[in-house]
């Protein structure tokens, strides 16, 4: 593939040269501001290699979040211009755009609301060190000329500093015992200033040469990261010796060479929207990786909402890495070709973030250390299924698949509970009998069961084996219900989100939490037992799966202009407020003050759902294309029929302001391109589906 150059950016009209005074001091620093940026990203970044240790994000026409030394640590908030002393966030309208359809190379373009300025930013990662450079284009668009200052706030190791060391003229910004991060410019920056809060936020201030004028026009910015102030001015420095082109070229080069070494996209991309939403997804599931604990993906380098102003200080979610969100994007990675890091995936898991018990943690840190601590079952499992589909039979493999097998089938509480009952489910907020988890749970243990067979140990594999086909023969009477009130002539029977005691047919009530209501369990569906098909565990025409299609499809789905897609379940309230607000912890139980919007997963495994009954699953494909943002970026969520949906800015089908990349819903993008490629799920264990859902003359 022909590697495509990023050059400096030119832009402007040709202006006669006012001369004028010397450019005046940069304006006072204003205080740091609260903790991070909103979450709907619309770029995000870094170079191939590792020796570059950072990863950029952007969002309201500014550089937001940038990450160093790892991916679950934020250590810069944001970086901006004011142009005669209002902020290019406040008083500009933003484009965002992704230059080159094979590299996360993006650019900005702020317009000044009244029409009299424009500035253009281009973002690159330094591939031989840990600097972000950005081409900045200023122009005047009334002849006159401008006052461009930089504003900056540092953050340095995740606020975890409550008093970083100042900034410097030199052009350190803040440092602290961990790291330092440093500024340079050409033409260079003047008069430097800060202000170092006690949040662990230094904000500065600093003067540019920019005036829209000729030879005004440009600027090269550097804001490099180090341990130590001296290494972050002089990679600032080097950067700049390097020169945008070699640098942008080298960056460049580097995801072109990435996306070259994938298979080649599947035929089912119809549209050329569909061809880029693709390769945006690759590189965005790539970039997830730390460059430092190999195989260690994180969620989504955001925080969206409270999780980003002060519920959790230093900052986690969703920076963390998620047994469940891992396998996900693990399995993007076998079908898109990089087996490679689906391999390193499964090694995080089994070698870092398993627990000596055999179970794995709600979520850790890169390194492997737990930090939301609850346990979900299915997340146990994943990594055993992950370790059947890429055929890792090796005996330090099955050692650690045991140990999980293990758990699941000797998990009990103390209060009389046994697996598959999960102390939380998918979502996080529920204890009880879910269908999707059960289904996961089953089939980890199949597939441990086959991974025990190439190992000769034939004792454990029959234990597995005896214990899902007493789950699945279980299933109906833990989970579907005939009493509930969506039963009717066409729909008898269907299944639950869960039951809290095992009885679906019982009128037992819980809170759904997250300002939702109380609800008998019977009245909460869920699109995700969709996975007891697409894991192979129950037939797709089963008459139990389609009665409870139909109500779910009543309950929760939401035709939107993008397409069709679904809440998680009934009185979900994990979302923004009724006015767009942020979602918030602390509001009443049973208030509904927050909404959950619809989310585009759930398009990509009704697909999957689609193809093995043997439909056509196009529709669902375009949908989730059609869900991502302007920069191709997908969403967790998309606005619903829900206030303020239809309102200006709120439109129905597009980006929320939650978690935006999440890995997760790229990831479940290309698995579904792939999968409508092959007409089948792909991801659907074939030692599962032969067991129970089809005849197979070998296994």
């Amino acid at each position: 593939m022909r590697v495509r150059v990023v050059v400096p950016l030119l832009v402007g009209l040709v202006l006669a040269l006012i001369p004028g005074p010397a450019q005046a001091a940069a304006p006072a620093p204003t205080p740091p501001k609260p903790n991070w940026l909103p979450a709907d990203k619309q770029g995000f970044g870094t170079s191939r290699t590792v020796a570059s240790k950072v990863w950029f994000t952007l969002e309201g026409g500014e550089l937001s979040e940038v990450y160093y030394p790892s991916l679950d640590t934020p250590s810069f908030r944001d970086l901006q211009f004011s142009v005669d002393g209002v902020t290019e966030r406040d008083g500009a309208v933003h484009r965002a755009l992704l230059l080159d359809p094979d590299s996360l190379t993006y650019r900005q373009i702020n317009t000044d609301k009244r029409g009299r300025w424009r500035l253009i930013k281009t973002y690159v990662a330094d591939a031989s060190r840990s600097v972000v450079l950005i081409d900045v284009a200023f122009q005047s668009l009334d002849g006159r000329r401008h006052r461009v200052s930089m504003l900056a706030d540092a953050a340095p190791s995740n606020e975890t500093d409550t008093s970083p060391g100042s900034c410097s003229p030199s052009g350190v910004l803040a440092s602290d015992a961990q790291m330092a991060i440093a500024v340079a410019a050409r033409p260079a920056l003047k008069h430097l200033a800060c202000t170092a809060g006690s949040d662990g936020i230094v904000a500065s201030t600093a003067s540019t040469d920019l005036t829209g004028k000729s030879r005004h026009q440009h600027l090269t910015l550097a804001l490099a990261f180090a341990g130590d102030q001296a290494g972050a001015l002089a990679a600032a420095h080097a950067s700049l010796g390097a020169g945008w082109n070699a640098v942008a070229r080298r960056y460049v080069a580097g995801w072109h060479a990435y996306v070259t070494r994938l298979h080649q996209r599947p035929r089912s991309l119809a549209t050329a929207r569909e061809r880029q939403e693709y390769a945006v997804s690759a590189m965005v599931l790539a970039a997830s990786e730390d460059k430092t604990y190999r195989g260690a993906f994180v969620a989504s380098p955001t925080m969206p909402w409270v999780w980003g102003t002060g519920l959790q200080t230093p900052s986690g979610p969703y920076h963390l890495v998620w047994s469940r969100d891992l396998y996900e994007i693990a399995t993007a990675l076998i079908a898109d070709g990089d087996v490679a890091g689906a391999r390193r995936a499964l090694r995080f898991l089994l070698f870092r973030q398993q627990q000596p018990d055999g179970s794995f943690p709600q979520n850790s840190d890169v390194t492997g250390k737990p930090a939301l601590t609850n346990l979900q079952l299915d997340e146990v499992a994943d990594p055993i299924i992950l370790a059947w589909q890429l055929g890792a039979h090796g005996s330090a493999t099955w050692q650690h698949v045991k140990l999980a097998a293990d758990f699941i089938v000797g998990w009990h509480d103390n209060q009389g509970h046994t697996a598959p009952y999960t102390p939380q489910e998918r979502w996080e907020n529920q204890a009880g009998y879910s269908p999707a988890t059960i289904a996961t749970e089953i089939v980890g243990l199949v597939c441990a069961a086959s991974l025990a067979q190439h190992n000769g140990d034939a004792v454990d594999a029959g234990k597995y084996l005896q214990t899902a086909d007493t789950w699945r023969a279980m299933l109906n009477s833990w989970t579907l219900t005939t009493t509930g009130p969506y039963v009717s002539p066409s729909t008898p029977a269907y299944y639950l989100r869960l039951t809290k005691d095992g009885n679906p047919n019982a009128p037992t009530t819980y809170s759904v939490g997250d300002s939702g209501p109380t609800l008998d369990q019977r009245a909460v569906v869920d699109p995700s037992f969709l996975e007891l098909v697409r894991l192979g565990v129950v037939a797709p025409g089963d008459s139990n799966i389609l009665s409870t299609i139909r109500v779910v499809d009543a309950r929760l789905s939401t035709l939107t202009p993008n397409g069709r897609f679904w809440h998680r379940y009934n009185g979900d309230g994990y979302g923004e407020q009724r006015n767009g607000d942020p979602w918030d912890v602390g509001f009443p139980p049973g208030s509904q003050t927050t909404i959950g919007r619809v989310w585009p997963i759930f398009a990509g495994e009704r697909g999957e759902y689609e193809l093995a009954a043997g439909h056509a699953a196009g529709a669902e494909l375009r949908a989730m294309a059609a869900a991502a943002n302007q920069a191709g970026l997908i969403p967790e969520q998309v606005w619903d029929q829900n206030p303020p949906s239809g309102q200006h800015g709120f439109a129905s089908g597009t980006p929320t302001f939650s978690a935006t990349p999440l890995a997760w819903s790229h990831a479940q993008f290309i698995r579904l391109a792939w999968s409508v490629a092959a007409g089948r799920p792909i991801e659907q264990p074939t030692v599962v589906a032969c067991r129970y859902v089809r005849k197979c003359t070998a296994q």
